[in-house]
């Protein structure tokens, strides 16, 4: 009698020299809820586009998981809706951006995603959560204005995968860590896959991986901009992670608390403006605003 595939996948699993990857299977239902314990709805978002801007460039998928899950221990509970369709952007997706996605013109022609739906699955949502919020939620703000009214989170940088161990915060990777693939850049497949890795546990914190991003929607997220640093200091700051804004003509990155803002003010002085006066930019972001293209509140900060 020959081995059934996942009596081989076991038999490799078990032996040191292997790893096993199994296809992502998506699952509507993660833990039981209990009676009498808090429960909550959040939305797990992905858009596919023309291309990268959110001035010029269109939504031409929008996929969304409605779930409910636990806020106090980041419980995922169960999915309660599938949201995915597509639109016709009114002119031909670049065959660069087909490439990625594999959305035709042909595929959009006509079609207009569901305003009305898109409204219902929005109501009593606590949070949205996008793989790169930052991409993602300018695009959705611009068509659905809606969207400006709810908390937002990121799972790339509102969870320290570093930290946890990870050497990147792609999608797929993270996944493949946990022995599961998927084929990745249609907007429905990549939230299935991004609701399964929120339900992993996360090595280091010892917590699932929404409660570790949930935590972070009580804490301010500070975009601190260094303002006139020295040419030379481009790669300083590179490194650590700042990255350089054409429009203001600085270099700025994202903080989370005030901890790590005296710390980062102090790496700034030392590092950057050697111990000379100098003043940055500080804008704070709630989670309304975080990851918009729009504005918080800005102060100049002396160093």
């Amino acid at each position: 009698m020959n081995p059934s595939p996942e009596d081989m996948a076991r038999a490799l699993d078990a032996h040191p020299d292997y790893r096993v990857l199994r296809r992502l299977q998506p699952r509507t239902s993660f833990n039981l809820a209990s009676e009498g314990l808090p429960c909550a709805r959040g939305i797990v978002l992905d858009t596919e586009t023309t291309g990268l801007s959110s001035e010029t460039d269109r939504v031409i998928e929008l996929g969304m998981l409605l779930f409910e899950f636990d806020p106090t221990s980041g419980l995922i509970y169960r999915v309660l809706d599938v949201f995915d369709e597509l639109e016709d952007p009114g002119f031909p997706i670049p065959p660069a951006n087909t490439a990625i996605h594999h959305i035709t013109d042909a595929m959009v022609q006509g079609k207009r995603i569901d305003d009305a739906k898109v409204a219902r699955l929005l109501k009593g949502v606590s949070v949205v959560i996008a793989h790169n919020a930052g991409f993602d939620r300018p695009f959705v703000e611009q068509r659905w204005p809606a969207f400006e009214n709810l908390l937002w989170a990121c799972s790339i940088r509102d969870i320290d995968w570093q930290a946890e161990g990870f050497g990147s915060a792609k999608l797929e990777y993270l996944l493949q860590t946990q022995g599961i693939f998927y084929e990745a850049h249609r907007a429905e497949t990549d939230c299935w896959a991004l609701l399964e890795l929120l339900h992993h546990q996360l090595p280091q914190s010892q917590q699932p991986a929404l409660l570790s991003l949930l935590e972070t929607l009580n804490q301010p997220q500070l975009k601190l901009s260094a303002l006139g640093s020295p040419f030379e200091t481009k790669d300083l700051l590179k490194q650590r992670g700042y990255r350089w804004s054409g429009e203001q003509r600085c270099w700025s990155r994202l903080l989370s608390g005030e901890q790590a803002l005296e710390e980062e003010l102090s790496w700034l002085k030392r590092r950057v403006y050697g111990n000379r006066s100098a003043q940055v930019e500080l804008e704070t972001l709630g989670g309304t605003i975080r990851y918009s293209n729009r504005q918080g509140q800005k102060k100049l900060v002396p160093l």
